[in-house]
Formats: structure tokens, sequence, C-alpha cells
């Protein structure tokens, strides 16, 4: 009995006085579909929301976002932060949500969100949420377990919840047509010692969509046999499509292609419009990052191979003759 009114408490206690705050990525001056959809489950857990950003284009990224969803952001404009190294990001945003007494912390579950929410989980001392994809209340969320074959719902009892928020199952908060919110900048008061030094990055430039965010995705699997093969067939068919490239992990430790085009368990979780599979089998951690997307067609010479039990559409085939043929006549 006292456990269960312990949890009505605590859950009537967060809804009356809640107050969230988001984390907010910024790339190329824009802010992030992640971030955006994690917007949309901060606003379904129905506190009033404020947003810390930071970076050199803080003040950009503050600009865009709207009034009838954030309350309030805090920018910290300082290019330190610029590389979202998490030995500094998380100092600053465990003294904002220290200082203004927040009940909930929110970030998207990318790179960044999963490096940033176990640190904050231990320097506050609480148990965090990852990977949410559904929000009941404010204290009840869905994640998913076991490489994505079960859903669990979570009920936490404590006065401060922290999440990290799968993007690709919330829609993005939309950007136009509202003024922006006020601002407050913040420093770091105390900058740790850190063991962590950014040395430099190489990223890769591409012409093509982001994976993270398309709309269409064409992956390729081992079947590809290797990496001129990989480029020969895919990318011209994704050209024709507006595609994205994505990759299993087989074909990225095989050096097809780089790591950062991995979907699944380990990768990215992509849930596009078109999801067409080229010479993939369907492990099981890699159907837990893409068997959410609309519209899942496979291609593949192996009519047992598991890929074909979450495909809409199933072509069994030579890869190298009908993928030719299909680029062709679209």
């Amino acid at each position: 009995m006292l456990l269960t009114r312990g949890v009505g408490l605590a859950t009537r206690t967060l809804r009356r006085l809640g107050s969230t705050l988001a984390f907010v990525e910024g790339q190329g001056g824009n802010i992030t579909v992640a971030s955006l959809a994690g917007l949309t489950a901060a606003s379904q857990i129905r506190n009033t929301i404020s947003v810390l950003v930071a970076g050199s284009n803080a003040n950009s990224i503050a600009s865009q976002l709207p009034k009838d969803v954030v309350s309030k952001v805090f920018i910290a404009e300082d290019p330190s932060f610029d590389h979202n190294a998490a030995e500094l990001i998380t100092p600053l945003v465990s003294q904002v949500f220290r200082d203004h007494n927040f009940t909930h912390f929110v970030t998207p579950a990318s790179t960044v969100g999963k490096n940033i929410l176990p640190r904050l989980a231990a320097v506050l001392d609480r148990q965090p949420i990852s990977e949410i994809t559904a929000v009941k209340d404010a204290s009840t969320f869905v994640r998913p377990i076991y490489a994505g074959n079960a859903l669990q719902t979570v009920q936490t009892t404590e006065p401060q919840v922290l999440v990290s928020v799968r993007g690709t199952s919330f829609e993005p908060v939309k950007l136009e047509g509202s003024a922006a919110p006020p601002v407050e900048s913040v420093t770091l008061k105390e900058v740790p010692a850190s063991i962590a030094e950014f040395v430099n990055e190489q990223l890769l430039t591409s012409d093509k969509p982001d994976l993270g965010s398309a709309t269409r995705v064409v992956s390729g699997g081992r079947g590809l046999k290797s990496k001129e093969n990989f480029d020969s067939l895919l990318n011209p068919l994704a050209d024709k499509l507006g595609a994205a490239i994505g990759a299993s992990r087989a074909a990225v430790d095989l050096g097809f292609v780089d790591n950062s085009l991995q979907v699944g368990q380990t990768g990215k979780v992509v849930a596009p419009e078109l999801y067409i599979a080229v010479g993939l089998s369907g492990a099981i951690q890699h159907l837990a990052g893409m068997k959410d997307s609309k519209t899942i067609v496979a291609i593949n010479k192996d009519e047992d191979a598991p890929i074909f039990s979450v495909a809409d559409i199933g072509l069994v085939g030579d890869i190298f003759e009908v993928v030719p043929e299909l680029t062709e006549k679209l």
C-alpha cells in the first residue's frame, strides 16, 4: 500500500510542479531533426519546456525555436562546446538543471545524447530511461527491449526524470509560424579538469540526404561482395530515388562504407517512408534499426532470408541483375 501510494503521490507531484529542460543540438547552423523530435516528446510530458543550446552558434539556433513550444532558452555561446564533448556539456547541463530545479531532462538518443545522459544520471544519482518511443504521462514511458522485439512500459517514482528520445518515434516540431522565445545566457561556473582533449574530426561529406532524416534509404549488405559493387549498384539507384545510403554492420566491417552509414542496433535507427534492402540477410541487429520504416523493399537471392519477414515487398533474384534493371526503369 505504501509503495502504491508513493507512486501516486510522486506522479501527481510531477504533473503539478513539473518543468522540463530539453537539450537541443545544432548541426551546420540548424537544429537537428532528432532534437526537434525530442521537443515533441518533451511537449507530451505536458510541462513547461526550457531548452539548453551550447556552442558558437547558440544564438542562431535559439532564434529558430518556436515560442509556442518553448518558454525559454538557455544559451551558452562558447566555442569550447562546439564539438559537444560530454566532459564539458554534462557539467553545463547539470548546472542549469540544478540551478532552476527542473524535474525532467530530455535529450535526443543521438551519439551526443547517449554520451550525456548516463553521465548526468551519475552526477544526479538518478536512474535514466533511454530511447523512449512513447510518453504515457510525466512518469511513465515506453521503450524497446530485446533489440526492438518487445516494448516495455516503465514508470519511475524518482523526483527527477532523465530520458533520451528515439527520434524516429516522434514527429519533429514545426519551426515556422511562431516568434522566438526569450533567452538567458549561461556560463559554466567551474570548468572541469578534463582528461579528454579534442584533437580533430573527419566528417563524411556527401551529396546525398542525411541518413538519419532521409525519407528514402537504400541499404546494402554483405551480398554485394565488394566496395566497388556496393558503389556501382547502390549509388545510381539512390541518386534516382533521391535517397540516402545505408549499410549493414557486415558491410561496414568489410570496408564497403564508412561506419557512419551503419543501420541497426549499434548504428543508426531510421524510419523512412521507403527502405530498400539490397543483399541484406536481415540479422536481428539490423532489423532493430529499420523495421519501423513505412515501406520495406527487400531484394535477395535467398528466399529464406529473414529480411523478407519484415518486408512489404520482396523480390527474390540476383541483385547484380535486378538492381541495374530497377535503376534503369525508374
